[in-house]
């Protein structure tokens, strides 16, 4: 167990493709990337990194500033010794290395040891330089940024599985990117509407499929998903598969469609499912069902009646994340007062886990806590009332192959290893 402090929010929390590195991004703009000591039997991660990937900047042509907050992070497949990342904030996409040095080379011809330029006259022999040993350094370089791709604030980034390109989506738009250029994007989805008064719905996320390279998924904030095949067309404005879920007519409110609106989608590693979050569910969907989800799974339903002062204090916008584990079999997504909620997609069962403080010293095991909303009390039980809506787990991340998990409680993050089979949650 791992408890890291940081100076800003955590925004965004990924594992890379094997595991043995997890890096997050902060509101200001830095990421910090963590390796697992192999060495370690309990496969700590400790700080392998940490550099600046955005500034604050300015839209001189709005008028508006840019924050430097990091949005999304996303592994690129590891090809060489080297790791590459992409970084985002609202605006700029940028493509980082990562690369070890533990050698250098000495006996250059034209330098001498201080690494300044020697008289040529005074060189009157050849050197072969050789390679010495030296302390390792972890170099984090920028080798590509995108810029100038979006109007309005970019939600996601997905990299797809061709390896070569990867999209970015935005309120209004879907674009995608070669990872070698820098000046131009291909528009591939534009919701805009001719007259910005007919705008009904926005992109809230968007994912490309794990293994078919022509496939991509974007949410909208009216619940709807919509895929998409590249083959079909060049714009894919027409979907080929919608997917909602229709509306209870005797449950609307006032209320509905914020709580509707899509914040997450991910696609399973089987690529037959989709998992999605709204503001009090997660829902699992096939490919092959368009009518509606296949399972639901209630994350905090005793919120429906605090709906009313959820709106007045903007929690009721919050945008929290889900994943799968790596079997597909359990999904993870967060709630308030820094529990998060565990469902175990084979018996429908649900636990409410709580990350603290003192869930982070060695060994110490995972709370189950549970919601007070009637009938007879039990002890520890925390009631509606006493919920603290600052304390709110957004972002987390699962272990590709492994039940270790990543969250972040608003500035902190904690690593957990489950010793029992996730079956067993």
């Amino acid at each position: 167990h791992l408890l890291l402090g940081y100076t800003d929010v955590i925004s965004t929390v990924e594992f890379n493709q094997t595991g043995d590195l997890l890096a997050t991004g902060d509101k200001g703009g830095r990421v910090v990337i963590f390796q697992r000591e192999t060495e370690v039997e309990s496969g700590e991660y400790n700080v392998y990194s940490t550099f600046q990937s955005h500034e604050p900047d300015f839209d001189y042509l709005k008028s508006l500033e840019i924050e430097e907050k990091i949005n999304k992070i996303r592994w690129l497949p590891q090809q060489n010794a080297a790791h590459f990342l992409l970084s985002t904030n609202d605006k700029t996409i940028k493509l980082w290395k990562v690369s070890e040095r533990d050698k250098r080379p000495e006996g250059y011809n034209l330098k001498d040891e201080e690494g300044r330029i020697k008289d040529i006259s005074t060189v009157t022999s050849l050197r072969v330089p050789v390679l010495k040993p030296t302390d390792l350094m972890v170099e984090v370089r920028p080798r590509r940024i995108f810029a100038n791709g979006h109007t309005y604030h970019v939600n996601s980034i997905s990299v797809n599985s061709d390896g070569e390109t990867y999209l970015s989506a935005d309120d209004l738009r879907v674009n995608m990117w070669h990872l070698d250029i820098t000046d131009r994007s291909f528009n591939i989805v534009d919701i805009k509407p001719a007259n910005m008064e007919d705008l009904t719905e926005v992109i809230t996320a968007a994912e490309f499929h794990p293994q078919h390279c022509h496939l991509f998924v974007y949410s909208s904030s009216k619940g709807t998903l919509r895929l998409c095949d590249m083959r079909e067309s060049a714009l894919c404005d027409k979907h080929s598969k919608i997917f909602e879920e229709p509306e209870d007519p005797g449950n609307r409110s006032f209320f509905s469609e914020i709580i509707s609106s899509v914040s997450d989608v991910k696609f399973s590693h089987s690529g037959r499912y989709l998992l999605t979050r709204d503001y009090l569910t997660v829902k699992v969907w096939d490919l092959n069902m368009e009518k509606g989800p296949v399972e639901t799974y209630q994350v905090h339903e005793y919120l429906r009646s605090k709906l009313c002062s959820l709106y007045e204090n903007d929690c009721i916008f919050d945008k929290f994340e889900c994943v799968w584990n790596s079997t597909d079999s359990v999904i993870m997504t967060g709630a308030y007062n820094s529990f998060f909620r565990m469902f175990d997609r084979e018996t429908g069962r649900g636990v409410t886990l709580e990350a603290w403080r003192e869930s982070s010293k060695p060994r110490a095991v995972l709370r189950t806590r549970r919601v007070y909303t009637g009938g007879r009390r039990r002890r520890g039980d925390v009631g509606v009332d006493s919920l603290d809506f600052t304390k709110k787990i957004l972002h987390m991340a699962w272990h590709p192959a492994e039940n270790i998990i990543a969250i972040a409680a608003t500035n902190n993050l904690y690593i957990f290893q489950d010793r029992v089979n996730a079956e067993n949650l």
